[in-house]
Parts: C-alpha cells; structure tokens; sequence
C-alpha cells in the first residue's frame, strides 16, 4: 500500500512476541475496541511477528466459533475495511478458553494455551492479561492469576492491563491495590484510561513543550479560566444498572476529566519517562483544594435529564427509562469548579462538566486567556475583540484551534474573532489511531506513560468521595434539565462574574 508521504520516517516501537489473553472476550468493550484496535494494529505492522490472542469468557464455544464472532466483530466496528490476508493471519493466532472466572480449572486450561503457543513459537512469549470484566471480577482473576502461578513467568514480561472503574470509591480502590499489588509489581500494571490514548491529549504535551509561544503564557499570569467538557447526546440506553449506581461524576468526572485537567495543569517533566510523567499528575492532583462540606453545593451542580428532543426524535427523561428506579437521585449532569492551589495556577478557576442527552456530542479543553489590559481602538471597533482561546478538541473532529483578534476588511478599524486551526485528518491525512491501539501497544512494550498509577486513581478518589458523600446527604428531586439542551440553568452559578460556559 502506498506510504503517506506526511508520516513517512515515522519511528515503530517494536513489541516483543506477545500473547494477549482477554478476560471478557465476548463483552461489548471487546467487541466494539478491542478486537477491532488489534486488526488495525496488525494492519499497521504493529503487531510482533509471534502474536496470539486468547479470549476468555463464561459462554461456552469452540475456537472456530470464537474465531468466527472475532471476524463478525472486526468487519462490523474496525476503521478501515479489513484486509484479507491481514485479518487471516490475525484469527490463525486466536483460541478460546470457556469457563468462570473464578474456576481454578479455568486457568489450568489457560496455561497448557500458553504453553502451546511458547512451544510453537520456539521462545518464551511475553503475557499479558486484559480484565475486560464487570469490576467484582477484577480481585478473583488476579488472585486465580497469583495462585496458578501463570502472573510468573521466569523467560518472559507478566502485565496486567485493568479497565475503569478502578473502584466506585476511594476506600474500593485502596482495597483493589492491595490484592492487585499483592500479585504484581506496580510496574506491571496498566490501569486503563482510554482518554489518555488520544491523539489530542497526547498532542497537549506536544504543545505546550515543543512551541516556545505556549509554555511562558501558561500559568495565572496570562490565563483567566479553563474549561473541559465532555458532553453527550445520548441518553443511557440499555446501560440503567451500571450507570444509576456509578452516576456522572463516577463514570467521567473521577477519572477521564480529572486526567485532563492534570495535562493542563502539570509542570514539565524533568524527562518523559512513565515515572516523572505521573509524579508531576499526581502533584497536581495533591494541589487540588478539596471542598468542606459547606462549600460543595457552591462548587458543584448536579441534574437529570428532562424529557426533550434529541436528532429531531422526543425522547424520554431519565426517570423513565427503562430499568432506572423509581425517585433515583443519580445524577445525568455533573459541573464542577476546582482550583489548583499551586504557585502556578493559584487563583485559577478550572471548570469542568459532563452530561448525557446534551446538544450535540463533543470533548474538548477551552483555555482562556485574561483579555488585553487596554483597547485602543474606536468604541465601534472594540465591539468585537474577545480574549484569546486555545481548544483542543478529543471528539468527533480530533483537533487544535487558537481565537484571535483581526480586523475585519474595510475602511474601519473594527475587530472581530477568527480562528487559527489545525486537524488530524487534513494536516496528515489519515485518521487518528483510535486510542485503545495505542494504550493495547503501550501495555505490551511495558510504556505506563498513559495509564495511571496507584497513587493517582487513589489522588483522583479523594476528590471525589466528598462531592459523592454531600451530594448523598441532600434530599431530591434533583434539578431537571430539557434533553436536547445546554444543560441546568443551575450550572451558571458556578461561574465566576464575566465567565460563561462554551455553547455545546
């Protein structure tokens, strides 16, 4: 195939041979990213020349059938359109283990699979284990991985690749560490956050250093206010067990916007090693001012969606949807205002809000710079000037754009925004890797730079918890916002004077 002339002499990390077993293979996660994410890697040559997958799940099935719903789900949710040759060679590589998780034969079973493959291989083959489970299976899968002695392997690499959530609170998550760090070293665990994968949020670092126009801007001296947003079009779908004992906050707030912001906020790193990259996030995590009781209500909103319309469709409220109980208080919409008390950032606020059944779909980082301190211009000319803003866009249209003041053409001096943009799509023509290739890669050449360390998950927790245990203490209904909408007209409260939120 032809090579893009703009990504050409583009480095490879090579992966040493691999065997990736996946708890939860027949799950959604597996179906609609996992498997696709390894076709494509395998598309791109990024897979080692000895790689195996092995799926593991309760369903009972035969490695053909296995193989065959893994064809069904590449060809459904992959990218780019599979390759023939590609995809065959990748599901000659893949076998199947039934059984429950916390079946000591199930493991047995897994190890003669491993061997198998190490003695067709002719080497040792690295292992690494994806729980791509419900999370009350995280603790047996790695004690059954400790106690079947398949998390040592004395020739070759052992990770642990763990999805969110990392808990549901920060005395869980505590727990969790304990039982995974009882098995493994905490250099083998890979704690997933899928957010962290993407180009943009990767491409934060790259601006802020590598162009010497940002960094000496990046601080409480010049800038007046951050905002990220994650918002939804969608309501919860067939999601209502999960998402009304997890809530807005659980499910994005803890980790994804959390993560974000730390990119924003974190000093330069003395190198870009995994450990000096996630020592400065975890200090500004430490940084954040937790709220007293007293001050949460004034630091955060809470809300459900309203009935409404969403792509020109009525569509209910969250109240009404099928399998959400009854008086539920868990919120759809949650907005908060923290602060990073550091000398950096002190004074700074960093506002952040996440919610289903929104306007339109969109993840973005709005950085916005304090206005100029004088305008020259005419009253009529100055109408127009508006701070400068810096967005990075994670979805749908991967992207960085930077607002600026210009002067309209004519005889006047009248000013108006424009904006400078750059797009992954055009600037290399190509689509973004999706993240869960790059973090699938990372975990298996043992990169933790995009994952989260213990420390941190537990840092993000104690945040948190005490939004969770007030919000818990107050009495419903909660505040109800119209589907299709920008969300509670309560969230304009936690602006700052002159501060207002981006339109979604």
């Amino acid at each position: 195939m032809p090579e893009n002339p703009l990504t050409k002499g583009l480095e490879r990390m090579p992966v040493a041979p691999t065997t990736l077993v996946i708890f939860g293979a027949t799950g959604d996660l597996a179906r609609r990213k996992l498997l696709p994410a390894l076709y494509n890697l395998a598309h791109d040559g990024a897979l080692p020349e000895r790689f195996h997958l092995v799926g593991v799940s309760r369903k009972e099935k035969a490695h053909e059938d296995y193989r065959a719903e893994c064809e069904q789900a590449i060809r459904r949710f992959s990218r780019r359109k599979p390759d023939e040759a590609v995809l065959k060679g990748l599901l000659e590589n893949v076998k199947y283990v039934p059984g429950t998780f916390d079946d000591d034969a199930v493991y047995s079973e897994l190890g003669k699979v491993l061997d198998e493959f190490e003695r067709l291989a002719g080497e040792p083959l690295n292992r690494a284990f994806y729980l791509s489970t419900a999370p009350t299976f995280f603790p047996v899968i790695v004690e059954e991985l400790g106690s079947s002695e398949l998390a040592q392997h004395e020739q070759g690499e052992v990770r642990l690749i763990v999805e969110k959530p990392f808990g549901t609170t920060l005395q869980e998550a505590r727990e969790l560490n304990r039982r995974v760090l009882a098995i493994f070293e905490e250099h083998q665990v890979f704690r997933i956050d899928h957010y962290l994968g993407k180009e943009t949020v990767q491409n934060m670092m790259a601006f802020r250093f590598a162009n010497g126009m940002f960094e000496p801007l990046w601080n409480r001296n010049y800038i007046d206010s951050v905002q990220i947003t994650a918002a939804e079009d969608l309501g919860i779908g067939s999601r209502a067990d999960y998402y009304d004992a997890a809530g807005a906050l659980r499910d994005l707030i803890q980790n994804h916007m959390l993560q974000l912001l730390c990119h924003v906020a974190m000093e330069p790193p003395v190198s870009f090693t995994a450990e000096e990259v996630r020592n400065e996030k975890v200090k500004v995590l430490q940084a954040i001012l937790k709220p007293t009781a007293v001050e949460i209500p004034e630091m955060s909103v809470r809300a459900q969606y309203g009935r409404g319309h969403s792509g020109g469709d009525a569509v209910p409220g969250y109240l009404e949807e099928e399998g959400v109980p009854e008086g539920s208080n868990t919120e759809t919409y949650a907005a908060l205002r923290l602060e990073v008390d550091n000398w950096r950032w002190a004074g700074v606020p960093f506002y952040l809000r996440t919610g289903k059944r929104l306007g339109r779909k969109i993840t973005e980082i709005a950085v916005t710079l304090k206005p100029v301190p004088h305008l020259a211009f005419s009253q009529d000319g100055s109408l127009g000037v508006q701070p400068n803003q810096l967005v990075l866009t994670l979805q749908p249209n991967e992207g960085v754009s930077l607002r600026l003041g210009a002067k309209i053409p004519g005889t006047r001096m009248i000013i108006r925004p424009v904006n400078m943009e750059f797009l992954y799509g055009t600037a290399f023509l190509s689509q973004s890797p999706e993240a869960y290739e790059r973090l699938i890669t990372d975990a298996m050449r043992g990169d933790a730079t995009l994952f989260t360390r213990n420390d941190e998950v537990e840092a993000q927790w104690q945040i948190c918890d005490p939004i969770v245990a007030a919000w818990s203490d107050q009495p419903g209904p909660l505040p109800s916002y119209e589907s299709g909408s920008q969300g509670p007209k309560e969230a304009e409260g936690l602006l700052r004077e002159g501060d207002s939120w981006r339109a979604i």
